[in-house]
């Protein structure tokens, strides 16, 4: 027998001997655990469901935001501004109630007042439903006085608005395009001043409207431009130069009504009786002289820099003077709307000159010209600023 018999190789079974059976083996596995979820840790917490309350409040919440993102609380506030205007048109013919008129300024003033607040980033449904709850309080107490503070809110709420309803304007002949919206926006609050039908004395309800304007505009104006610090020495040079045009322009009328000689006051008034007989009327100097070149000059600087605002805040100089047009009852409709208009011609004239010159002096065309000198200045004119129906803040 060989040696090599006896042995075998490790790891390989025995030969069983001829006859004989192994038994068979078995073999155990281990244990295989689950495989861990990698999304999931193994600290993960158990989210509780989200109360139905909670959930119920969140989804209202997200359609009221989505609702008021929406074009139709705009469409909503166009249409209320026409239907007051409607019913203010029918209490001139006369046509309706005679409580028409004085229904359609509250629903004016009610819009209007929704409309500066949303714009000037306030809370327009407090100040919306405010207005209409005041103006209708004056129309059931029926008081003169009554009747009159709310005249001069709506005449000061329609000036201010006017101003704000405005945009950057690239070229002037945008600009000129903003000044007639913000006429136009005065305008209606000029009749929704007429429906409540003030009892007041004409000078005093001028001075009042305008300064309560303007010093609403500029209240605006200095969170739009960053507070004064935000002026610069060109806004500061501007601020200046218009507080000193609109203290001349008052001062110089008053000056020259109380105490004028009587040779240049009768020079002046058959100037004014001239325009008055061959045109039909005479543009109102505030609004020519300052309120619309201020207002075209800063729509177009606005495009440029942010000083253009402080610019435009002496645009409620003219916009106050259209939204109380109509108080002079010795002064006819046609008139006074002839008046407006030609002080919005005489002041786009005279804004067209500030702005060339401004252009020439300062602007990027300065030293030459020609049509491509103005389009590369113009393409460089490129100052963000929300649209019209967006909030400015």
């Amino acid at each position: 027998m060989s040696r090599s018999a006896g042995r075998r190789r490790a790891g390989v079974p025995p030969t069983p001997a001829h006859g004989t059976e192994l038994p068979p083996t078995t073999t155990v596995e281990p244990p295989v655990e689950p495989a861990a979820d990698p999304a999931v840790g193994p600290s993960a917490p158990v989210e509780e469901p989200e109360p139905d309350a909670h959930r119920d409040r969140r989804s209202l919440e997200d359609r009221v935001s989505a609702l008021a993102g929406s074009r139709w609380p705009r469409v909503a506030l166009g249409v209320l501004v026409l239907v007051g205007l409607a019913a203010l048109v029918a209490a001139m013919v006369p046509v309706g109630p005679i409580w028409l008129g004085s229904a359609g300024s509250v629903v004016v003033v009610s819009a209007y007042s929704w409309a500066l607040a949303a714009r000037t980033g306030g809370r327009p449904v407090v100040f919306g439903t405010l207005a209409a709850v005041l103006g209708t309080v004056v129309l059931v107490l029926d008081e003169p006085s009554l009747r009159t503070g709310a005249a001069v809110m709506t005449a000061v709420v329609a000036a201010v608005l006017g101003v704000m309803t405005t945009v950057p304007a690239v070229t002037y002949w945008r600009a000129a395009r903003e000044c007639v919206v913000a006429v136009a926006v005065a305008a209606v609050g000029a009749v929704a001043v007429l429906g409540f039908e003030p009892t007041l004395t004409v000078t005093r309800f001028e001075y009042a409207t305008f300064g309560l304007a303007l010093a609403g505009a500029f209240a605006v104006v200095y969170r739009l431009g960053a507070g004064l610090h935000g002026l610069g020495r060109r806004g500061v040079l501007i601020v200046v130069i218009g507080g000193v045009v609109l203290t001349v322009t008052l001062l110089y009328a008053e000056l020259l009504r109380r105490y004028g000689e009587p040779e240049l006051v009768t020079s002046l008034l058959d100037g004014v009786r001239w325009s008055r007989a061959e045109l039909g009327a005479f543009p109102r100097p505030i609004e020519s002289v300052l309120g619309i070149p201020a207002l075209a000059y800063g729509c177009h600087m606005r495009a440029r820099r942010r000083q253009g605002w402080w610019v435009c805040a002496f645009g409620a100089a003219a916009t106050s003077a259209v939204a109380n047009a109509l108080v002079n009852p010795t002064i006819s409709r046609t008139e006074s709307g002839l008046s407006v208009l030609y002080g919005l011609v005489v002041g786009l004239v005279i804004g067209f000159v500030v702005i060339r010159l401004d252009l020439f002096l300062t602007g990027s065309t300065r030293g030459s010209r020609g049509r491509r000198s103005r389009a590369d200045e113009q393409a460089h004119a490129l100052r963000p600023e929300p649209t019209r129906a967006q909030p400015l803040l």
